[in-house]
């Protein structure tokens, strides 16, 4: 299995942008059907080190996740989405 975690710091970190962000992501529940299971989380913090939302994805192989990249739903209406609201974002893929 494979662990697959991005963390998006958002242009606007209001409450509204990340929950809004936060439903995005998780419309690939149900879409994408390589998911094996999906988490969405939103930062209360708000510390100068802090990321918006993380996003933890859990897949079945290596190959799952290339093909999850090129998946056609999250490639045409979560990536887009996500790169127009976001500053930034880090990701770690790994094996369980």
């Amino acid at each position: 299995m494979i662990k697959h975690i991005v963390c998006f710091k958002l242009k606007d970190n209001s409450e509204e942008k990340k929950q809004e962000a936060k439903q995005i992501l998780l419309s690939m529940d149900g879409k994408v059907d390589l998911i094996k299971a999906i988490e969405v989380g939103t930062d209360f913090l708000s510390s100068a080190r802090s990321y918006d939302i993380i996003l933890q994805v859990t897949l079945e192989n290596k190959e799952a996740l290339d093909l999850y990249q090129k998946d056609e739903y999250h490639c045409n209406a979560v990536k887009p989405y996500m790169h127009s609201v976001m500053e930034s974002s880090v990701a770690v893929d790994y094996e369980l």
